[in-house]
């Protein structure tokens, strides 16, 4: 719509005359609305919101009373010193159907997909991208800059793939210049108290239970899940459908299909009842547990064991993704049983 002249401003002395709000739009009367702010069709602004300069509403969200909303960096980030040009400015994009509950805030260059859902006091800072649907509770940090004494106030982010639940008291970082971005993936479940560290590459349908601590570099491959209060060392990797249990310390990588547990953390066996609960067939899971036998069972050592399942069975996608998981592992992998 043509920006409403002064006389004419529809909601009231808080409200920017040049601000871009659709007429269907509803704004509370105690609502802050700067000039360059765009809200779209059917959107309910509630009291005492305050929208700065640089962000983009959709349609048919709910922003209620208490919310913040900014695209300025210095907000929340007021340790940085360079001043952003014009050019470079960054902007908070909300798509259409977002809820955002009361008093959370919300500062920087920041996306948010469609039907998404943020909870009261939840706190988004520069570099987020989150996806479609997506479910952020009570108390979330999401965002915000690593934990790495290294990082020098390089822009990086944090991705949020679709339909991803992360849940109360949560704290996610965003990436260093190392990677330069903290990944989730999509559907993934990340509970209560959770840790993701900058840097981390988190894939789908991934479940971190209550109070998992992941330090920075962490990769964790599709269809994993890890038992609460368990604690992953830095440039560790846990491979696809890995179960790993609650407690445990995880300081070498985990290869794919295992099941995970103990202490000091060891091989457990194949983790069956996940495989079939994904469609795996009995005759691909004991081919699994073959290659596991010879791997931690045989009392060869890993590299010998890796060439007698190269050698003496059958040529299979999980032989291949085993031998190559474990041929690539950076930090060596977890023990068989003594």
């Amino acid at each position: 719509m043509n920006p409403n002249e002064k006389s004419k401003n529809p909601y009231s002395s808080n409200v920017h005359p040049r601000a871009r709000i659709h007429p269907d739009a509803r704004v509370a009367p105690t609502a802050i609305i700067q000039e360059d702010v765009e809200i779209g069709e059917g959107t309910t602004i509630g009291p005492n919101v305050v929208i700065y300069n640089g962000v983009r509403i959709g349609n048919h969200c709910s922003i209620m009373p208490g919310v913040t909303l900014s695209a300025d960096i210095s907000q929340l980030e007021f340790w940085r010193e360079e001043k952003v040009s014009e050019a470079i400015k960054p902007r908070m994009v909300i798509g259409n159907h977002v809820h955002i509950e009361p008093s959370a805030t919300l500062h920087g260059g920041i996306t948010i997909g469609d039907g998404s859902w943020i909870g009261s006091h939840t706190t988004i800072h520069d570099g987020a991208r989150i996806g479609k649907n997506c479910r952020i509770f009570p108390g979330a940090i999401i965002s915000a800059i690593p934990q790495d004494l290294k990082f020098d106030g390089e822009r990086t982010t944090l991705v949020i793939g679709d339909n991803t639940t992360i849940r109360e008291c949560a704290t996610l970082n965003r990436g260093t210049s190392a990677h330069g971005q903290t990944s989730i993936g999509q559907n993934v479940l990340i509970m209560a108290y959770t840790h993701v560290a900058h840097d981390c590459q988190i894939g789908n349908h991934v479940v971190l239970a209550n109070a998992v601590n992941l330090a920075g570099h962490v990769e964790i491959e599709d269809h994993v899940v890890i038992g609460g209060v368990s604690a992953v060392h830095q440039f560790v990797k846990i491979g696809r459908h890995a179960f790993v249990s609650g407690g445990s310390l995880v300081r070498k990588d985990v290869p794919p299909y295992v099941k995970a547990g103990r202490n000091p953390v060891k091989y457990e066996g194949v983790n069956s009842i996940g495989l079939r609960r994904r469609g795996y067939t009995n005759e691909v899971i004991h081919g699994i547990q073959d290659i596991y036998r010879s791997i931690f069972l045989s009392g060869m050592n890993t590299s010998k064991a890796l060439d007698y399942v190269e050698t003496h069975l059958p040529a299979t996608e999980e032989r291949d993704e085993v031998i190559t998981f474990i041929r690539k592992a950076t930090r060596g992998i977890i023990r068989g049983h003594s």
